[in-house]
Parts: structure tokens; sequence; C-alpha cells
């Protein structure tokens, strides 16, 4: 099976006559994998919250983190992207991962950066250090290193993020 049909610059899916972004092709598989996995989680979410208003937001929110972090949302990942929209996407990406992860597993900032960055994933390094420090900063994730909580804004070296006090659960 090849799968629905894409235009021939390979941006969109075709199906049923509708044109659909697709996915950041330069995401690594294992990333996408969890990824798709979380779409997947998440869209069965709001099926199963229908009727709760805040249970279908968070599902919503949900489903949104994963299609920006894919690239099928935010800024077209074919395009170089600004400040604001690498954020974004490094953001989703963050939150994408962690609720998909157990909720005691931590992931590398440079994990979203391969998803956002792509090959020239390096670049995108200093701005994912960033979002996780802002993302500290709120309490949403909490940065460790060798398992302790550190400051993100003077810590040097591999860092983990994990959930923080402030996780959207």
């Amino acid at each position: 099976m090849s799968g629905p049909e894409r235009t021939p610059d390979g941006r969109y899916l075709v199906i049923e006559g509708r044109r659909w972004r697709a996915s950041d092709p330069a995401i690594p598989e294992t990333l996408r994998t969890e990824l798709v996995a979380e779409l997947m989680a998440a869209r069965r979410a709001v099926r199963d919250a229908a009727g709760e208003e805040t249970a279908t937001a968070a599902a919503r929110r949900r489903v949104q983190d994963a299609k920006v972090a894919l690239g099928e949302r935010g800024e077209p990942w074919w395009e170089p992207p600004t400040d604001d929209g690498r954020r974004e996407r490094l953001t989703a990406a963050v939150r994408a991962l962690l609720r998909h992860r157990k909720p005691e597993s931590t992931i590398c900032p440079s994990d979203a950066a391969r998803v956002s960055g792509g090959e020239g994933w390096r670049d995108a390094m200093d701005a994912a250090r960033a979002v996780a420090a802002a993302l500290a900063a709120d309490g949403v994730v909490e940065v460790r290193q060798g398992g302790e909580k550190v400051d993100p804004t003077t810590a040097t070296g591999a860092l983990r993020l994990g959930r923080g006090p402030a996780w959207p659960g």
C-alpha cells in the first residue's frame, strides 16, 4: 500500500479531493512514531471526552501540540522558521513527547530540536534550551541533570526534561 496521494511537491496529502498538510519528512522516524501515537491517543481522547467541556478542551490541546510538532499545523515546515514559529514547534514537541511517555519519564531537549530542526537540529539547541527554561519557569517541566532539579539558565551540559508541578495533565 502506497498511502494517500501527495501533491507533486510532497507538502500536502490529497484525501477525497481535499488537501491536508503532510508531516515534516525531516523528523527522525523514532520521534515521528511517538508523535503519531500521541496524535492518535489525543484524537481518541477527544472522542471519549465528547460532551465534557474541560476534558474536550484538554484533548484538543493535545491534538494541537501533536500536529504542530509534526509540522501539520503552525508555520509550514518547508519554509525557514521564524523565532516565534520555532519556539511554538519546540514547545509543542516537548509537551507532546512528554505526554506520550510514562509520567516519570524524561526527554532530552535535543529530542524537540530533532523534531523541529531535522538534520540541522543542532542549530535549534539554543532555542530548545530557552523553551525548556520558559516551561520550567511556568512549572510545566522540571529541568534535571543527573536526576536532580537544576536551574536551566545556569546549568551546562546535558539536560533532561520531566513533567513539572504545573503539568497540564
